[in-house]
């Protein structure tokens, strides 16, 4: 019997044996098989980063996509890159097969953001901490938000208008969507921090895309000081908290009370990297795609005019708006919701991306190499004609039909999309209420074009003028 099992012994390793030799065998004659996309790859060392960079980012990808298809390589940014341009691509990158593919950020961002930051993550801690995040900003939470954004938007208006200056349309919707950025971590605290964190953190903004050099005096080193001051900021508020033991429903309370299975909690500096991150991932997209909204409807009067007329209903049914939004009267504004889409399909404020192949991934046919970025392009999806006829007009009809399943991307896919769309959703629509039914606006100067900083805006940021309506 003792032989027996032996030989069985034996001869099942023999078969694993011979079966992962086959395994391993069809793997490498797959990556012999598969081929790396076409494409350039553009200067030694530099690559195709100065072409990226110089000119409309969309004529860079279209023009790829034009001359090798859905599927090209080029080297931007000191990296090796696969793009890809197709739903069906971008979905096998986010979505069927993220586990191939990790989030990836440059060193110095990181360092700004905090490497704790759950974008930078993926697995058991990143599902953890976007739960948490997904909690506070999930529509049970937000709708009770609304007051507060009521209040946040009035204030702003009335600031613009007051002055009868020119303003820069994108700069105060980046103090707007902060501001509700803080309130949504934060919740109701002293005035005092939040200016703090404000000053503080438009410091570590003008360093984040600025060349990343220690080098005192320069815009990095800045930012990197002014980033040390927000987290002592943020270890005050939270001591504060522990001390008087407050259990509040904001992002900060979910983050400070979260416990694992075996009890364990969140460090400070997890929190306070994840605090920074949401106030990083909240402000610059909602204002730009605020930007382009007043943009789009300055230019479009008889689509102004239809959001007027949809919009004054509710106000007149708040008696003169002296009765303040419900959360149903949000749920119900089909033409402005419409608008919010279209804008953010026209504008689509990211472009793209970065994923970074964890192993050799072979797709369609082609070779992605592990350690190359995988850039998946929502632009060029979201301009494709066979997905949005005359992508180039701004159609807001064209949102009363749902679009194709992964066509329309503007807050990303997958586990890594983007946790509060519904939030930055909520801001666009309450401010366009307050704007329309009670505010005129007219854009000043006469030169057009987009600026990227990095996200498009309108040129200097859309100088603006508004008015009371009398």
């Amino acid at each position: 019997m003792e032989i027996v099992s032996i030989l069985v012994n034996i001869i099942i390793f023999l078969s694993t044996l011979f079966s992962y030799f086959l395994i391993t065998k069809h793997k490498k004659s797959q990556r012999c098989i598969a081929k790396l996309p076409q494409g350039s790859m553009g200067w030694p060392y530099l690559g195709e980063t100065l072409q990226l960079y110089s000119q409309d980012p969309n004529l860079f990808f279209a023009s790829k996509q034009k001359r090798y298809g859905e599927i090209f390589k080029t080297y931007i940014l000191g990296c090796p890159c696969v793009m890809l341009a197709s739903p069906e691509a971008a979905r096998f990158v986010l979505v069927t097969h993220a586990h191939l593919f990790k989030p990836t950020y440059p060193k110095s961002k990181e360092k700004l953001i905090g490497p704790s930051a759950l974008f930078f993550h993926q697995g058991d801690y990143h599902t953890r901490v976007r739960k948490l995040v997904q909690t506070s900003v999930s529509p049970e939470a937000i709708r009770k938000l609304i007051p507060d954004i009521e209040t946040t938007a009035n204030s702003a208006l009335e600031s613009w208008a007051s002055g009868g200056q020119v303003i820069s349309v994108f700069q105060e919707m980046k103090k707007f969507s902060f501001n509700i950025g803080i309130l949504s971590v934060f919740g109701h605290w002293e005035s005092n921090y939040r200016e703090q964190l404000k000053e503080n953190y438009s410091i570590v903004e003008k360093g984040y895309n600025s060349f990343p050099t220690k080098i005192p005096g320069t815009a990095y080193s800045k930012a990197l000081s002014a980033r040390k001051r927000i987290r002592e900021i943020i270890s005050e508020i939270i001591c504060q908290r522990k001390e008087q033991r407050l259990t509040e429903k904001d992002l900060l309370g979910h983050l400070l009370n979260y416990k694992d299975e075996k009890g364990e909690t969140l460090t400070d500096e997890q929190i306070a990297d994840n605090v920074i991150g949401v106030l990083f991932a909240a402000q610059d997209t909602t204002a730009s795609v605020l930007t382009w909204i007043l943009n789009y409807l300055h230019d479009n009067q008889k689509l102004l005019e239809a959001i007027k007329a949809e919009q004054r209903a509710i106000y007149e049914a708040n008696e003169e708006g002296k009765k303040p939004l419900t959360w149903g009267q949000t749920r119900n504004m089909p033409v402005t919701y419409t608008v919010i889409l279209e804008s953010l399909r026209m504008s689509s404020i990211i472009s793209f991306t970065f994923r970074e192949a964890v192993v050799d991934v072979v797709y369609k046919g082609y070779l992605i190499p592990k350690g190359w970025k995988v850039m998946p392009l929502f632009r060029n999806i979201h301009h494709n004609p066979d997905f949005f006829p005359a992508p180039h007009n701004f159609d807001p009809s064209r949102f009363e039909v749902a679009p194709k399943p992964n066509t329309f991307m503007p807050f990303g896919n997958g586990v890594h999309s983007c946790p509060g769309h519904e939030l930055a959703k909520l801001n666009m629509l309450v401010l366009i209420y307050h704007l329309v039914t009670k505010f005129r606006w007219e854009v000043m100067g006469s030169e057009s074009g987009i600026q990227y900083s990095p996200f498009p805006v309108p040129l200097q940021g859309l100088p603006t003028k508004f008015w009371r309506n009398e």
